[in-house]
């Protein structure tokens, strides 16, 4: 496979097999030069494998990983142009902030000045100025966390290579890391692999995701086209909310399919490429903030369904609807935005209700079956 111009890294058809297990399977992709790119999975996904497998840490049943350009081959870590930030992130104890920092300088031909001043130069981009002499029994969770980065960076590797670097940490600590890791990443310009199983934190984070299930690369994109229009039903479900609607193409009219998704109810879908005929069995996938639950019969330019409220949840900036249409079908979910007053809603009151469930054609995805 030949990369991109401005490629950092290439894996072409790389594969981990642990025995008869395939962690990896044949992942084939470019990250850019100075790109912020997040490997997204459940547990047991093989994201962290490929990224151990990026560092050296793990070597590749078949395939090839080349970073800058250069084959890694069977390269050992040390001599490979990355580094790493763990999870635990490995904070030596008997180590004070600056010693730890220094450590991984240890062994490169650098004067005693010159290690001094990386250190000090890392302490200030990881905000930790004046703390070098601190040790590590003395530092908080943010702070230790920071220390491994500053270990990390002051290396001056082309690739830094984070795997799960903020899951340790509380929700509220997490949300001001992910800032200052963005910030970090931008001001030094260098290729940051970051993986995670938290969606949030690879949307709000990332310049491009790839999702991975069973070893597979499943999808490689943007945060908005991940979360706009994912390409199967697995990425769909897991990236955010959905509703799914199981059905089949009755016709293809121009730029639209219509689909039946229950006895005599039939919805127009957007097609944005796909190649669909008539008679196939396809899924409408649709994110429940763009649904709007209605009394009224809306538009006939809107894709609508009727439905009986289940359940409902008033959560101040929004409300929760669970809705049933089918009885065959799972119940809808509904998010809509609360513009007045809870008990001034046309849906106040708790007590099961007729209403129509609509949305905008261009709101749904089609999805293959």
């Amino acid at each position: 496979m030949a990369s991109s111009d401005n490629a950092m890294i290439t894996l072409s058809a790389v594969t981990k097999r642990f025995g008869a297990f395939t962690a990896v399977d044949a992942a084939t992709f470019d990250i850019a030069a100075g790109e912020f790119f997040s490997l997204l999975g459940p547990s047991g996904c093989g994201k962290t494998t490929l990224l151990r497998m990026i560092g050296g840490f793990e070597q590749q049943t078949s395939g090839e990983i080349l970073i800058d350009g250069e084959a890694m081959g069977t390269r050992p870590p040390n001599h490979r142009p990355t580094n790493m930030v763990f999870q635990s992130y490995a904070i030596f104890p008997h180590l004070d902030v600056a010693e730890n920092i220094a450590y991984g300088l240890a062994n490169r031909p650098v004067d005693k000045a010159t290690v001094a001043r990386k250190v000090d130069a890392a302490l200030e981009m990881v905000r930790l100025s004046g703390l070098g002499k601190r040790r590590a029994n003395q530092l908080s969770g943010g702070q230790r966390q920071r220390v491994a980065l500053a270990r990390a960076i002051v290396c001056e590797p082309k690739v830094l290579l984070l795997d799960e670097p903020l899951g340790a940490l509380d929700k509220k600590l997490r949300e001001e890391m992910q800032i200052e890791l963005r910030q970090l990443q931008k001001s030094l310009g260098i290729t940051f692999i970051f993986v995670t199983h938290d969606q949030e934190e690879a949307l709000s984070l990332s310049d491009r995701i790839a999702v991975m299930a069973r070893g597979k690369v499943l999808q490689i994109d943007s945060a908005t086209a991940l979360y706009e229009r994912p390409n199967c039903r697995e990425v769909a479900g897991f990236i955010g909310n959905m509703n799914f609607f199981e059905g089949r193409v009755v016709a293809v009219e121009g730029d639209q399919a219509v689909m039946e998704i229950g006895p005599d109810i039939r919805v127009r879908v957007p097609l944005t490429g796909q190649s669909v005929t008539a008679g196939g069995n396809a899924i409408l996938a649709v994110r429940p903030e763009k649904i709007d639950a209605v009394v009224d019969r809306p538009a006939p330019s809107r894709n609508a369904i009727r439905a009986t409220t289940r359940a409902s949840s008033y959560l101040g900036d929004r409300s929760l609807i669970l809705a049933d249409w089918h009885q065959e079908a799972a119940p809808v979910s509904v998010s809509l935005q609360n513009r007045h007053a809870a008990a001034e809603s046309p849906l106040a009151g708790g007590a099961a209700r007729e209403i129509w469930l609509t949305w905008p054609v261009e709101a749904g995805v089609l999805l293959s079956d």
